[in-house]
């Protein structure tokens, strides 16, 4: 059997100094997201899309914001937790696909980099995109980042 997830994740800018994360690559020069963990919107939402498949919840709540371990949590261990629980629950990730909508910073030069990081903590293969706004609605004007992840599960 197959089952297949959709994750989702947005964040808005920190107004602290907190380096900006996507995918797992830290982006030197971009002010940061707002967030508990480190605000991996790519990530979080590859999380949600391999929890979900396998009826395991949300990141939410298998990793709520109210932890203080959490606070400041790099969001690839997080993956990896979740790609552990998926495994337990007897189910393989086949694949996950993820795109993340935002102007800035450009996503192109880091997605090797990216799907290297996700791929690895997932355990199966994660692919990812930038799509730009070309300035339209919230995210055209500068006031955040949103992903949309959808993972492929296989029990095992």
């Amino acid at each position: 059997m197959m089952r297949i997830g959709q994750g989702y994740d947005a964040h808005q800018w920190a107004n602290d100094d907190r380096p900006l994360v996507i995918g797992g690559v830290h982006f030197p020069g971009h002010r940061g997201l707002d967030g508990h963990s480190d605000a991996d919107v790519v990530t979080h939402a590859v999380i949600d899309a391999v929890l979900g498949a396998a009826g395991l919840g949300d990141i939410g709540q298998n990793f709520p914001d109210d932890d203080q371990e959490l606070d400041r949590v790099n969001s690839i261990e997080l993956l990896e937790q979740a790609a552990q629980l998926v495994q337990a629950a007897g189910w393989g990730i086949v694949n996950a696909d993820c795109t993340v909508i935002t102007d800035e910073p450009h996503i192109a030069p880091a997605k090797d980099e990216m799907e290297l990081n996700l791929s690895r903590a997932a355990g199966g293969p994660v692919t990812v995109c930038g799509k730009r706004t070309e300035g339209i609605g919230a995210l055209g004007r500068g006031e955040g980042i949103v992903s949309i992840a959808v993972a492929l599960l296989e029990q095992r």
